[in-house]
């Protein structure tokens, strides 16, 4: 009974398995297919993409797999450029960048043109469409309803949940604070916040739409546990950055590995914003420091990131990762969804738990 629910009928999903759109490379359309064949579902992240790559990588899902999938976007926020602020991050960087011999300057522009991602979105008719960071226009929402998409907003609070459903958003995805990578807050201090057990009861009894846990979910049991909840579908990223097919490279691979069940923390240190990755040197380094905001501070890191990557130094990387990550698997995508479902089915047997909502 667990496979088919609310979010299911409305994806056409096999199963109610979410692989989260991890961006910055870790979610690539090879493995947003692989999950898809499977029977999970697999959603795309747009955000670090320019609007061909976009449109070309939900191509390639296309091409891929004829099962159903979705993409996500990070939304804009206002933001402000300090000057000062900006040359005060850029000298605590650049000791990290002299070891890697790069050369740090301030972008002309920061961020990415979010409409131009969104008008990709539309003109491919992706029939899910996932959001971060808030609540899109109106004008944006009623585009996504007329194309016949279906959208999902990010939601760490009770109050989240219920001003993206106010607005009309179809279902919503409750990310409680163990999740890896950027907080979805934005109604809130995205520092604190509810843990996914407490979370998914509250905002269930809260809204009438389907709704998707994401938070510390790294196997069925997981899965099994967030249904039992009342969730209608459960998502997961960390357990996936380990497969062949994601993008993940191979210093944060090695980290996800070796990663203890307290080596994750809450840090702006890499974006300005607050999300959840393994610690490392510079997220040690510059805790408590104050630094510009998001998507100034992501676009100052960047060239460093890039440089650490390729020299295989994961001390100055944003090693997203959620609570939970050593249960990591180093799997294909098809066999980890595989066993994803045959250990649901054990937990729902076991516990008599994990049936299907709405």
């Amino acid at each position: 009974m667990w496979r088919e629910t609310a979010f299911t009928r409305v994806t056409g999903a096999r199963l109610p398995i979410v692989a989260a759109p991890m961006a910055g490379g870790p979610t690539t359309p090879g493995l947003v297919a692989a999950a898809g064949e499977a029977g999970a579902f697999g959603v795309l992240s747009g955000s670090y993409r320019t609007p061909d790559g976009f449109r070309a990588a939900i191509r390639e899902v296309r091409r891929l797999t004829s099962a159903p999938f979705g993409v996500n976007l990070l939304l804009p926020e206002p933001y402000e450029v300090d000057p000062a602020a900006v040359e005060a991050a850029l000298a605590l960087l650049r000791p990290y960048a002299d070891e890697l011999g790069v050369e740090l300057t301030a972008p002309e522009r920061y961020g990415e043109d979010a409409d131009a991602l969104l008008d990709v979105a539309l003109a491919e008719r992706v029939p899910f469409f996932g959001f971060t960071f808030g609540v899109p226009s109106p004008a944006a929402l009623a585009a996504l309803r007329d194309a016949g998409t279906v959208t999902c907003g990010t939601a760490t609070s009770v109050a989240e949940a219920r001003a993206l459903v106010d607005a009309g958003v179809d279902m919503v995805c409750v990310q409680g604070i163990e999740a890896g990578g950027h907080r979805g807050a934005f109604l809130g201090d995205p520092f604190r916040g509810a843990g996914l057990i407490s979370l998914v009861p509250l905002v269930r009894d809260a809204v009438d739409v389907p709704v998707v846990a994401a938070g510390g979910i790294m196997d069925g049991r997981g899965v099994a546990a967030a249904l039992a909840l009342g969730a209608d579908a459960a998502q997961l990223g960390t357990a996936f950055l380990l497969c062949p097919e994601a993008g993940t490279s191979a210093p944060y691979r090695t980290a996800v590995a070796s990663a203890a069940e307290t080596g994750t923390a809450l840090t702006a240190a890499f974006s300005g914003r607050a999300a959840r990755g393994i610690r490392n040197r510079m997220l040690d380094d510059l805790a408590g420091a104050d630094l510009p905001p998001y998507p100034v501070m992501n676009d100052l890191t960047r060239p460093l990131r890039q440089a650490a990557a390729a020299a295989g130094r994961a001390d100055f990387l944003s090693l997203w990762a959620g609570d939970g990550v050593p249960l990591a698997r180093e799997l294909p995508a098809a066999e980890l969804v595989a066993a994803l479902e045959r250990e649901t089915d054990l937990a729902v047997e076991r516990f008599g738990c994990g049936r299907g909502h709405g």
